[in-house]
């Protein structure tokens, strides 16, 4: 816009200008001549290119259609926030790698099934988070609210229930809570001890297998089950926040 601006003001004082123009020849072998030609090149057009929109969405709510930078937003129909929606589609994700595993050499598929529970820790994670700094306004402490990881999901639990006076264990039984609690720890022994249990692990958590220095043992239906109880908490706690 500023070019196409400037360059019609520049023709326009160009023009102006040439009311100016003149020319006195010179005069004898040995005079001087003096001439004045105005003249106008206009500048190129400066265009703006659009860096390319990241996450094509569907508002679950309200079924319009847009496109965002990022991962999050608020739909700009209805308003709501599509954490959910985003939670949902990363666990569908998930679902299909844990799939692959079973038709994969053992190797593989011990893979596939470690990595499914990261990456489903870490969407949990990118979730909380997100919804805890929106509801955060809410909140007994904002800066708090926007700060919670659910890396540890039992902290986090205790972190909700101060800042929202919300329990994330509440939708569970304590049996399926414990089961998240247990898978989230399993994730962080194969993230940081490479699936090495320890005696910390050994003495602090619930797993039957649980035996120093042997590797955690993770199934698949484990992350399974882990999947769809993340949804549930998922749903309750963005009902709870008012998302």
């Amino acid at each position: 816009m500023l070019s196409v601006v400037g360059n019609q003001v520049m023709a326009e004082a160009a023009q102006q200008l040439k009311k100016h123009e003149f020319n006195i020849p010179a005069r004898g072998a040995f005079g001087i001549g003096f001439s004045l030609k105005i003249s106008h090149t206009p500048e190129p057009i400066r265009y703006v290119v659009e860096r390319e929109i990241e996450t094509p969405l569907t508002c679950d709510r309200c079924t319009l259609d847009y496109a965002i930078y990022g991962v999050f937003a608020f739909c700009p129909d209805c308003g709501s926030h599509n954490s959910l929606q985003i939670l949902r589609k990363n666990i569908e994700v998930i679902s299909k790698l844990v799939r692959l595993g079973q038709d994969a050499d053992a190797d593989v598929a011990e893979q596939l099934i470690s990595d499914a529970l990261e990456n489903a820790v870490s969407a949990f994670d990118g979730f909380g988070r997100e919804v805890c700094r929106v509801a955060g306004p809410h909140s007994k402490d904002p800066a708090k609210a926007g700060s919670i990881s659910f890396q540890n999901i039992e902290g986090a639990r205790q972190r909700v229930q101060d800042l929202f006076s919300v329990d994330i264990a509440s939708p569970l039984a304590p049996g399926e809570w414990t089961h998240v609690a247990l898978c989230f720890k399993k994730r962080h022994v194969i993230a940081h001890k490479l699936g090495v249990m320890d005696e910390q692990y050994a003495r602090t958590t619930n797993d039957p297998d649980a035996i120093a220095g042997r590797k955690v043992r993770l199934t698949k239906a484990e992350v399974d089950e882990l999947n769809r109880l993340l949804e549930r908490i998922g749903d309750y706690l963005t009902k709870q926040l008012g998302l």
